[in-house]
């Protein structure tokens, strides 16, 4: 893969109105310890079921002569957030030392921690520099994370980007367009937010984004036919697959996450679950970034995913993108059809006949 987004945790120390996912929330006492034990019980097996190497073949920047690089992959730790107590203790560093640890005779990885950027300190820098860490990079900057509104946002990111360089790191040259970013030394760091020139300024159709009825997208804001969403996440070995995974193992082609996960880690591997799904006309739409032709083979007509797209949001206002197209898809007929991919898959490791 070039990319695998990993959630450690859903503990967060904010509750931002624009978030994805309604889980990433603070915990306390025993709901915090309910959380923390389930993604320190999972990790292990998680890790261990990523690929055996994480490299790929970069087929959008071919070299001189036409040979194909290869590339070092990388790995994002996010939540929530990681660097919240206990989390950062008990998870997220045990979590670097298995991931550099699995890597360390196997070409290596890039392992980046995505925070939002308050939590850090100078010891917690170099704590992450000291487990191998390659970038840091602060995602809360723009007006809806709480404590960030106005000038806030530049003042936090000026005070990080001196502590960065004096632990020695530099800006990364991080654009989506800009692919040498990738082949950066590290350890460098980063900066981004859901504003409105960037790519996820319109907010996904998730979490209390949803319930806000902030999503600012409509029918032509193909989420999937992008960075983090389905694009690609079955050309496992090439530029531009990734995939996300959540703290139960669950894995999904986008990091928006669809309606029924497509396998578990905790389960087993990773390559084992794409493989099964390679060829299926509904996941292969998926990997096109051509969502609304995933129910063609079962009925479904683009005509019919465009109107399936169409809904009314919390607030009342009128709303239409593909994201609610394929949530519904899922619901009435993926979803299912996932299950028994999934039961056949148990079936054939414990070699028993699946029975659907």
């Amino acid at each position: 893969m070039e990319s695998i987004y990993y959630v450690l945790c859903w503990h967060c120390h904010r509750r931002c109105k624009h978030c994805y996912e309604t889980r990433f929330r603070p915990y306390v006492r025993d709901e915090l310890e309910d959380v923390l034990q389930e993604a320190e019980r999972n990790m292990p097996q998680i890790v261990d079921h990523l690929p055996r190497e994480m490299a790929y073949e970069d087929w959008r920047k071919p070299l001189p002569d036409g040979a194909i690089p290869k590339r070092r992959s990388r790995i994002i730790l996010s939540g929530g957030d990681v660097l919240t107590d206990p989390v950062r203790e008990r998870l997220l560093y045990p979590a670097l030392e298995r991931i550099t640890a699995r890597y360390q005779h196997r070409g290596g990885v890039n392992i980046v921690v995505q925070t939002t950027g308050d939590l850090l300190t100078p010891k917690i820098i170099r704590e992450l520099l000291d487990r191998g860490v390659w970038m840091i990079s602060v995602s809360g900057l723009d007006d809806y994370h709480v404590g960030m509104a106005g000038d806030r946002k530049d003042t936090l990111l000026d005070s990080l980007i001196r502590e960065f360089e004096a632990a020695g790191m530099h800006r990364s040259g991080l654009k989506s367009d800009h692919r040498e970013w990738m082949d950066e030394e590290g350890p460098v760091y980063s900066a981004f937010g859901a504003t409105d020139d960037a790519w996820i300024g319109k907010l996904w159709p998730r979490g209390r984004a949803w319930e806000n009825s902030l999503s600012k997208a409509n029918l032509t804001d193909n989420f999937c036919n992008a960075w983090s969403g389905g694009l690609n996440f079955l050309e496992y070995g090439r530029s531009g697959s990734e995939v996300s995974i959540d703290p139960t193992g669950d894995v999904y082609p986008c990091c928006l996450k669809t309606k029924s996960p497509i396998g578990n880690l905790v389960e087993e591997p990773l390559y084992d679950i794409l493989d099964s799904l390679k060829g299926h006309p509904a996941l292969e739409a998926i990997n096109a970034g051509k969502p609304e032709r995933m129910g063609i083979t079962e009925g479904w007509s683009i005509d019919r995913f465009v109107e399936a797209s169409r809904t009314e949001m919390p607030d009342g206002s009128p709303y239409q993108n593909l994201c609610i197209g394929c949530d519904r898809y899922f619901a009435q007929v993926l979803g299912p059809l996932l299950d028994d991919l999934r039961n056949q898959r148990r079936a054939s490791r414990h070699g028993v006949v699946a029975v659907s």
